[in-house]
């Protein structure tokens, strides 16, 4: 098994983001999703499949600096400073606490979003859907481009918002029976969980949240589904901790 892509975004909702190398540590990917955006008022989390223009917003984290650009050019780095205020808000049914920050960021996206929004840090986990750690693989995706005609698929892997891409072979869907196995990823193991359900944010350009196709309801015609949301990928837990990086030119697996 080949890793072609590993990514994530450290603030739900925005641009997913590739990387060189990924940690993963007993909680998943360190940095993924360490943010969310809150409208406090009503006490939610803002999901990209409502906002779509947060795909358009890049955002990167260092440990200590949180730097966001908007598509405009305009930015706000600095540290989110934690200010102790904890929002609980219900994610798919779980009442996570978040903490509201303080810094230029929240006004940043105030002003881009046309609502009153905060930045706030999240736990570990708080606002994943599933298990933290997804795979989808290269014949899984080449079916799907064959299906629809999209040969853009792997060059905007990143629609499917997942951990890594893999090259496992050339049959599509094999990670569907893949449930219970171990598998080593990188310098990682990973316990696979099951399968993941997809939404509309598939059908959304992933630089810019325009609506760029029908995939959902490709997917919906031939693909198993769970409470309706088409299977594409799966979700694992970390079982063994380490360092996972690219190891294989997509070029030559898709």
């Amino acid at each position: 098994m080949q890793v072609v892509s590993v990514g994530f975004s450290p603030v739900k909702g925005m641009r997913h983001t590739s990387y060189d190398e990924v940690a993963l540590d007993d909680h998943g990917p360190v940095g993924d999703r360490a943010f969310c955006l809150v409208d406090v008022e009503r006490r939610t989390v803002l999901r990209t499949v409502t906002h779509r223009a947060l795909l358009a917003v890049v955002a990167a984290w260092d440990g200590s600096v949180l730097d966001l650009e908007l598509p405009d050019g305009r930015r706000a780095s600095a540290p989110p400073v934690l200010t102790g205020e904890r929002v609980t808000c219900d994610y798919w049914g779980r009442s996570v606490a978040h903490e509201l920050t303080d810094g230029p960021h929240a006004a940043l996206l105030t002003s881009y979003l046309g609502k009153e929004v905060r930045l706030a840090a999240s736990p570990r986990g708080g606002v994943v859907y599933g298990a933290p750690v997804s795979l989808l693989t290269t014949a899984s995706l080449r079916d799907l481009g064959e299906r629809t005609g999209r040969g853009d698929l792997l060059d905007t892997t990143a629609r499917f918002r997942m951990t890594m891409v893999v090259d496992a072979g050339d049959e599509p869907y094999a990670e569907d029976g893949w449930a219970g196995r171990e598998l080593r990823v990188g310098e990682a193991v990973v316990r696979i969980r099951g399968p993941v359900g997809r939404c509309g944010v598939i059908d959304l350009d992933p630089t810019t949240g325009e609506k760029d196709g029908s995939l959902l309801k490709a997917l919906s015609r031939y693909r198993p589904t769970t409470d309706g949301e088409p299977w594409f990928g799966v979700d694992a837990q970390v079982v063994t901790p380490g360092a996972v990086r690219p190891t294989a030119d997509p070029s030559e697996t898709f």
